[in-house]
């Protein structure tokens, strides 16, 4: 093996929030070797990692982490210095009808790559960045910012079992030494989102003309951080953040649904050259989310005071960014909601 200066496990590297980080560490750190570990679930799309699945620092492992074997396989392999891990079941109405899988990946799996970590890492400079959400701390009221010591309040089978993750991870840093960071992110959006989450959904739907399904009275409110951002975040923690300590990532942008709904439905009429309003006849109030945390936003300063990270770009900016991307994207788009995404694999892989 190529005498790489790092060898990072990427786990989920082929999901939404992975593939962006994937790219950017092929990007910045040609002496790294990239291993993107992901088990191509439903939210798994290699086609995000087209245009870089050649370079010879690349690499593609298919794996569950839930496989404690084949995850000691991978490190063994690759001889795995780093871990950076995204892989996670994220969509919280999914868990609410099937919570077994959340516990799985995301508590098992987890420990999974823990324990992998600490029989490999013997000796030298590692680094275990686990990657979590701000759910895990609850909901908020009118007031307040979720910092890196708000006890933790999970509602939802989702952030109970990403609760669980974070957990175990400080739980190994302290009893074993296993050298760990940890992250907190808010809502994110951006290119190459599957489109069960709201902002794709509501794209797609606005585009076609569907109904848009607002849980409740819309009044629910999220912190949104831009896709690319969070990747440099989590670039930012895992070279600059400290051993054992934990920090919150938020994009310093509070919306409520239904505000967030009404701006896309505006901004998709200008782009689509549709009357002003035409979209907004669209929008359908549903029965709420069972569960349904109020209100989430991030205090991010110690981020940005101690690492110098701070979002680059406003949500109004980033949202016209990504309606573009699905408009300019529409054959991803249909490959993803038809299911047809999948066969890439085969093809690329499978078929060779």
């Amino acid at each position: 093996m190529e005498n790489y200066s790092k060898r990072i496990l990427v786990t989920g590297g082929a999901g939404f929030i992975g593939s962006h980080v994937v790219r950017r560490l092929l990007k910045h750190y040609p002496d790294y070797l990239i291993v993107n570990f992901d088990k191509l679930t439903y939210a798994g799309n290699l086609e995000n990692l087209s245009d870089v699945e050649s370079m010879s620092n690349y690499q593609f492992e298919k794996g569950d982490i839930v496989d404690a074997n084949k995850v000691r396989e991978v490190f063994s392999k690759y001889d795995i210095t780093d871990v950076i891990h995204l892989a996670a079941e994220s969509h919280v109405d999914r868990s609410i009808e099937g919570p077994m899988d959340f516990v799985m990946t995301n508590v098992v799996g987890t420990v999974n790559l823990l324990q992998a970590a600490k029989e490999n890492w013997t000796e030298g400079n590692h680094v275990f960045h686990h990657v979590s959400t701000d759910e895990v701390y609850g909901s908020l009221g009118d007031e307040g910012l979720f910092t890196e010591e708000t006890s933790y309040d999970p509602r939802s089978p989702y952030s109970a079992s990403k609760a669980s993750s974070d957990h175990f991870v400080m739980a190994f840093y302290h009893t074993y030494g296993l050298p760990i960071k940890m992250s907190n992110c808010s809502n994110n959006y951006g290119s190459h989102h599957f489109p069960e989450k709201l902002i794709p959904l509501m794209i797609h739907n606005i585009q076609n003309s569907k109904p848009l399904p607002v849980y409740g009275k819309g009044d629910n409110i999220r912190d949104w951080l831009w896709v690319e951002d969070h990747a440099s975040a989590i670039d930012t923690i895992f070279h600059k953040g400290g051993i054992g300590e934990s920090y919150n990532v938020g994009g310093l942008n509070e919306w409520t649904n239904i505000e967030l709904v009404r701006f896309l439905c505006q901004l998709m009429d200008g782009k689509l050259g549709r009357e002003k309003g035409e979209s907004e006849k669209l929008i359908t109030y549903v029965t709420d989310r069972a569960g349904h945390d109020k209100r989430y936003a991030i205090d991010a300063s110690k981020l940005e005071n101690e690492l110098g990270w701070k979002p680059s770009i406003q949500f109004e900016e980033g949202l016209s960014k990504t309606v573009d991307w699905y408009l300019e994207n529409q054959d991803w788009v249909n490959k993803v909601t038809s299911g047809s995404y999948k066969e890439y694999y085969q093809n690329m892989y499978e078929n060779r």
